[in-house]
C-alpha cells in the first residue's frame, strides 16, 4: 500500500511539474525583439532610403526603440533612440498600462505601426500649407515648400508627434513640425 501511495504521490508530482513551468499563460507573453525597415523616398526624388526600426529589451523599463535612415549611399542620415518607459509614461491616461503584459503589447503595436502609410508625408509641406507656432524652424518650412521632398512623422506620445524632413540647405534631416 505504501509502494502505491509513493507511486501515485511520485506520478502527480511528475504531472504538475510538466504542466505548470512558472507563471500561468495570462500572466506572462512571449517577446522577441521588433526589427522592421522600408524603403522610401525621402532624401531625393532620385533614390530611395532606407527606414529602419528596432524595438530591443524583454522589460518595457529595459526597452529601446531605436529608429535610423540610411541614405541609398548606405550613409546614417537619421538616428533617435527613444526610451520604453517615455513611450509608455506619455500615453493617453484612459488606457491602462498598469499590468508589464499590456506595457509590451502597447509598445510592440507603436513598434508595428511606426511605418503605416499615415506617416509617410508625400510631400512634407503642401504648397498651400503656412508655418504655425508648431513649425520650430520657419526657414526649413519655406524650403519644404520649394522642394517638395517628403516627411515623416512618429508619436513621441498622446498628442507629441515630431515631423522630420530632410533640408537639401543643410543636407541633413530637421524636425520642421511639432504637433497633436
Amino acid at each position: 500500500m505504501k509502494k502505491l501511495c509513493f507511486l501515485l504521490l511520485i506520478s502527480i508530482l511528475m504531472i504538475s511539474a510538466c504542466t505548470n513551468n512558472s507563471k500561468t499563460e495570462g500572466d506572462s507573453i512571449e517577446f522577441k525583439n521588433v526589427n522592421s525597415s522600408i524603403t522610401k523616398s525621402f532624401s531625393s526624388f532620385k533614390t530611395v532610403d532606407t527606414f529602419k526600426i528596432e524595438l530591443i529589451g524583454r522589460k518595457p523599463e529595459d526597452m529601446m526603440l531605436h529608429f535610423t535612415i540610411t541614405n541609398a549611399e548606405g550613409k546614417e542620415i537619421y538616428n533617435t533612440e527613444l526610451k520604453g518607459t517615455d513611450l509608455v509614461g506619455n500615453t493617453d491616461p484612459n488606457i491602462d498600462l498598469s499590468k508589464e503584459k499590456d506595457q509590451i503589447i502597447f509598445l510592440k503595436t507603436i513598434t508595428s505601426n511606426f511605418f503605416s502609410d499615415d506617416n509617410f508625408l508625400e510631400p512634407a509641406v503642401m504648397p498651400d500649407d503656412k508655418a504655425d507656432n508648431n513649425a520650430p524652424d520657419k526657414a526649413l518650412y519655406e524650403e519644404l515648400k520649394k522642394s517638395g521632398l517628403n516627411g515623416f512623422k512618429y508619436r513621441l506620445g498622446k498628442e507629441d508627434n515630431l515631423y522630420i524632413a530632410w533640408s537639401e540647405k543643410e543636407q541633413k534631416v530637421k524636425i520642421y513640425y511639432k504637433c497633436c
